[in-house]
């Protein structure tokens, strides 16, 4: 019988047809084939009074895509090799479901080599339907939230969406930004003595804590000290520098953001590319473990590969052990940490393979997988207490005595030995100062948040998965909620005012608690504790009536003046906003429906409704070329009108570079096709 194999992405089939021979024929789904339908009531594509029923209809660039698979698995044995997760689970079942299989086995590898891959068709499984549920839970609760939401914040705001996890990270970030604004900072200064070869800076008076609050204050300290110290102790005590974790999806993302300045999509486009396959020469592999994942699982054939490479290469000393994360809820353990597939391909052995950027996001992948089964390294820790007139002064330093992890992942680590003189062999007990200086200090906010940061905190709050956290970002900044300075997240007008609206409404569900909870009920779900039906219920009976209450009673905000006044029926023209951008209109519509005529050169007459074609540009600068009397005629085109009508259809003639065509003739010929 015919072996069929689907995968999600196009770049997968050439590594796993490679493994799997000639006895199979491998394709692509190119991801997901089909989606919630938007029609139903409030076009969400779930019938509420049925039990929460969703209604599926396939993707409009994937029909033949589907038609394709459907021909291909006929009479055959299909494979449903999506991705290890939750999401990948929804999609092998959507393909059973949508090609009606009815021979199909479902096959899971965590990382794509001919081993794993073997083994996994060895194993095959059923569609595990819990998981498809939690997905399929989660699908509907984002339909829902953010249909109904981002259609209140269309009526009553500038803003365009809303959603389950990205308003709750735009919360954080707009309650860091007020918390700055209301930040009063605070004078505060420090004393430090100054010796030929170390600083001892001011600690304690008395054996209590010293605040120093003004110049005053720290010049009656100084004035009172002499440059000669006693040393009352000297001790110095061997402590451990604990090793990394092997990298979850948060925290590559962190590293690559702080050390190489790659944002988290950029990150995971990389690390997608590691995963499903690169060109050796000699063969095509995966090169690193499936990369969305929050488990920090090794496997123990990793394990002891690794293991034994450290031990030949740096000595047995630098073997250490698995290192084993505290449980956190959300976690997903049946999937791995993020490591090399084989601890032998090192980043110089394959680097002639890689781009530049490839190259270094897997350098600091197979650093960290390493490291993490590195002993421990080692610093003698020393610290000085002086004592002058009752006061007491501390340094502290630093030395490695054995580099341990560090031996592989020092240089994405920042350490700075800081070396102190042995003092416990002055005979004299004492030690003279060359200087004793006052440094004036201002208490600070905690800092914005920068891409980085937010994800570390949605991490550590259960805000979101694996999966969300670049998209999130993604979209915080495409919406314009953010903007981005110095790296850092700051909230635009339209990013405070989403969050003030919907905190005057929703304050119960949009927040860090009921996101966080509803992240371990979908886990539940997922485990089988937890019906999803009564998830689905729970949550819209109490969010619906909210939504209702909130198109009634949200104040929607006032359009800005420009100060003219409407030539029809005198009253105030105010800026509007439209799918094609702002534009002047009366502040009295419907009544009136004046629209003030752009300024712009007129290119043609208005097909539809004899108004004036003018150049526009979208809110991302890109021209396009649209009807004066919009929003009442919405007539655009993204070419250049020439003045000339379709003898066809009547509608304009655009240009493009040296070509003449109409755009209206041109789509109907390609749809008949």
């Amino acid at each position: 019988m015919k072996k069929v194999v689907i995968v999600e992405s196009p770049s997968k089939t050439k590594t796993i047809s490679k493994y799997l021979g000639s006895d199979y024929e491998v394709l692509s789904s190119k991801g997901h084939i089909r989606d919630l339908a938007t029609t139903g009531k409030f076009g969400l594509g779930i019938d509420i009074e049925d039990d929460f029923k969703p209604h599926y209809v396939p993707l409009k660039d994937k029909k033949k895509t589907i038609s394709e698979l459907k021909k291909a698995s006929d009479g055959a044995i299909v494979y449903l090799a999506s991705d290890p997760d939750r999401e990948g689970e929804a999609i092998s079942w959507h393909l059973k479901d949508e090609l009606g299989l009815s021979s199909y086995k479902r096959v899971v590898f965590n990382e794509i080599t001919k081993p794993a891959l073997l083994e996994a068709f060895d194993s095959p499984r059923d569609i595990d339907m819990d998981l498809v549920k939690s997905q399929e839970a989660r699908r509907m609760l984002d339909r829902i939230i953010g249909f109904r939401l981002s259609k209140l914040m269309q009526s009553k705001t500038d803003g365009k969406s809303a959603g389950r996890v990205q308003s709750v990270a735009l919360k954080l970030i707009v309650d860091r930004e007020r918390e700055i604004q209301a930040f009063k900072e605070e004078e505060y200064w420090t004393i430090k003595s100054i010796f030929p070869d170390f600083e001892a800076e001011l600690d304690k008076y008395q054996g209590k804590d010293v605040e120093i609050p003004g110049k005053v204050d720290a010049d009656k300290i100084i004035e009172s000290l002499s440059k000669c110290f006693n040393i009352e102790s000297v001790t110095s005590k061997i402590k451990n520098k604990k090793g990394v974790m092997p990298f979850i999806t948060s925290t590559l993302q962190q590293t690559c953001i702080n050390m190489l300045n790659y944002g988290s999509s950029k990150t995971m486009r990389i690390a997608q590319k590691l995963y499903e396959g690169v060109d050796l020469g000699s063969e095509t592999v995966g090169l690193i473990s499936y990369m969305r994942t929050d488990s920090t699982r090794l496997s123990n054939v990793f394990v002891e590969e690794a293991m034994s490479y450290i031990r030949n290469n740096y000595g047995e000393e630098y073997v250490g052990n698995v290192k084993v994360n505290k449980k956190k809820d959300n976690v997903q353990d049946a999937h791995e940490a993020i490591r090399p597939t084989s601890i032998k391909r090192t980043p110089e052995s394959v680097k002639k393979y890689l781009t530049e950027e490839e190259y270094k996001v897997y350098s600091i992948i197979y650093a960290r997988a390493l490291a993490s089964l590195m002993a421990d390294a080692k610093a003698n820790g020393t610290t000085i207490i002086l004592e002058n007139n009752g006061y007491t002064f501390k340094a502290t330093g630093s030395v490695i005595v054995f580099d341990g992890y560090l031996k592989v992942y020092g240089k994405y680590t920042k350490n700075e030995d800081v070396i102190l003189p042995d003092l416990s062999t002055y005979k004299s007990k004492i030690v003279i100062a060359e200087d004793i200086v006052g440094e004036q200090h201002f208490t600070k906010p905690a800092p914005r948040y920068t891409e980085a940061s937010l994800i570390k905190e949605m991490e550590s709050l259960g805000i979101g998965r694996p999966s969300t956290y670049a998209k999130t970002m993604d979209t915080l900044k495409m919406r314009n909620y953010v903007s981005v300075e110095d790296k850092k997240f700051i909230p635009t007008d339209i990013g405070f005012e989403i969050t003030d609206k919907l905190q005057e409404c929703f304050s119960d569900i949009i927040n860090v608690k009921y996101t966080a909870d509803m992240e371990s009920d979908l886990d539940l779900v997922a485990e089988n504790k937890y019906d999803n039906v009564k998830l689905l219920s729970d949550f819209f009976n109490k969010f619906e009536p909210l939504v209702e209450s909130a198109f009634k009673t949200m104040e929607k905000k006032a359009p800005v003046e420009t100060g003219e006044s409407c030539p029809e029926c005198g009253n105030p023209l105010v800026i509007r906003k439209g799918k094609y951008g702002e534009f002047v209109a009366c502040s009295n519509y419907p009544e009136c429906k004046y629209i003030k005529p752009t300024e712009r050169t007129a290119l043609a007459i208005c097909p539809k409704c004899e108004g004036e074609i003018v150049a526009k540009k979208t809110k991302k600068g890109k021209v396009f070329y649209g009807c004066s009397n919009y929003p009442t005629c919405d007539y655009a085109l993204w070419d250049e009108p020439t003045g000339d009508k379709c003898e066809t259809c009547g509608l304009l003639i655009v240009k493009k570079g040296k070509k003449t065509y109409c755009p209206n003739c041109q789509k109907a010929n390609k749809e008949e096709k």
